[in-house]
């Protein structure tokens, strides 16, 4: 099926109300990939256009101070699905190490094989919900092998190292070219409460967005790179709409909790197909800060926080509580939908392949906290060239350009001691 012909679609499904009282909430899990926090009507932009998610924004507890665990795809993911830290659960780089320009040697897909094997011993959320009864299917970007490496029930990724399995294969269909698997695993249920993972490759390059919104953008700007990636936030959109609108003509839109954020963020470079500086691999904001929207009609009333904290570690510990499932005791995030006063939150950037698949603090580019306003970032072993202990007020200095640390060190030694306290091991490795 070609681009237009799928977006032109209607949902061919009947109304299946599933709605009964008591029974758990469905959670439809939206996972944006490659896009910045500001790249969405909802959040400002005055060109990307996202009518479907600024209405589900104003439907949902929208949190717009949301941030990733990490700012690259594998060990982001890796960290929704169980809502622990990169160093709990040791994925923290995209691939293996790698030895000379051949990408895959057999030694480096062994290697890749033992990364896969974390993913069974973590606490991943669907196969806590099967514990009360929930189906759960896997569609689009994931990185753990076999979709039931990570407990799903159902899901479309062989993930096989050996058969060219890395981070989608058959899922990365979703979105780009058809949604009929969504479909028939929702449609397959027969009334037991169920998990979907969203994550199409949107709007994640390859860059290639249909004709139509290509013309529109591209009037827009002199740059076709920027251009392509707008028009590709949009058809994300359209992608979301399609969900949304087939959820609601199935009649599940009342007993179904639908979560949204991304993976991490996005620059557009003007002159390349790639992404600028600090962002996607970055431990600045627009690497790492989402919007973080939870939907649940009747029960959460939609609001807009602009100032709570919040972190995809945070959205595990929130369903398992609406499930009424119990938490792994070594999940550290909360429970979004229950007010709490949250005054710091933790995160790691690492490298894209791995030094070590077994030390994650080898692998380490740079910690950061974040205290109310204050954002403090330390260097780790794998850190850029000139690293230095960096300070930013988020209130006055979004973009994080004027350095404070050495002007304000009773907070660089406050929020560096928390640091130390939330991850010991790799604040006793940072280098500045």
């Amino acid at each position: 099926m070609n681009r237009r012909a799928f977006l032109r679609n209607a949902v061919a499904a009947p109304a299946i109300p599933s709605f009964s009282a008591g029974r758990s909430p469905n959670v439809v899990w939206i996972i944006s990939d490659d896009q910045a926090w500001t790249d969405y009507g909802f959040m400002g932009h005055t060109v990307i256009q996202t009518p479907r998610l600024d209405a589900l924004a104003k439907e949902s507890v929208m949190f717009t101070r949301g941030y990733a665990a990490a700012p690259l795809c594998c060990p982001s993911l890796a960290s929704l699905l169980t809502g622990l830290h990169p160093h709990q659960h040791k994925v923290t780089s995209n691939d293996p190490p790698r030895a000379g320009e051949q990408p895959w040697t057999p030694e480096r897909l062994a290697l890749r094989k033992e990364v896969i094997s974390y993913y069974p011993k973590a606490p991943c959320l669907p196969r806590l919900l099967s514990a009360k009864g929930y189906v759960s299917f896997q569609a689009g970007k994931w990185w753990g092998g076999h979709y039931s490496n990570g407990g799903f029930t159902a899901g479309m990724t062989h993930g096989d190292p050996d058969r060219g399995g890395r981070h989608g294969d058959e899922g990365l269909k979703i979105g780009r070219a058809t949604m009929q698997p969504v479909w028939d695993f929702v449609d397959g249920t027969t009334g037991k409460p169920f998990f979907l993972w969203f994550a199409p490759m949107l709007p994640h390059s390859p860059h290639d967005p249909p004709d139509r919104l290509l013309a529109k953008y591209r009037a827009k700007t002199d740059s076709i790179h920027v251009a392509r990636y707008w028009a590709m936030c949009e058809w994300w959109d359209e992608v979301c709409g399609q969900l949304l609108e087939g959820l609601d003509k199935r009649g599940l839109r009342e007993n179904t909790i639908v979560m949204y954020t991304c993976d991490n963020g996005w620059i557009q470079r003007p002159d390349s197909p790639q992404f600028a500086p600090r962002s996607k691999q970055s431990r600045f904001d627009m690497g790492l800060r989402t919007p973080i929207m939870i939907r649940w009609p009747g029960k959460a009333k939609p609001r807009r926080d602009e100032r709570t904290l919040a972190s995809n570690v945070d959205l595990a510990p929130t369903i398992l509580a609406a499930a009424g499932s119990k938490r792994d005791p070594t999940m550290q995030g909360v429970d979004l939908l229950k007010p709490a006063k949250r005054e710091v939150i933790f995160g790691a950037a690492y490298t894209h392949d791995a030094v070590d698949i077994h030390k994650p603090v080898e692998n380490l580019r740079y910690l950061w906290a974040i205290e109310s306003n204050l954002k403090l970032m330390l260097p780790g072993k794998q850190a850029d060239d000139a690293p230095a202990v960096e300070l930013y007020d988020l209130s006055k200095d979004p973009h994080e350009k004027d350095n404070l640390a050495a002007s304000r060190p009773a907070d660089v030694k406050r929020i560096r001691a928390r640091i130390a306290k939330w991850w010991p091991e790799g604040a006793a490795s940072i280098t500045a």
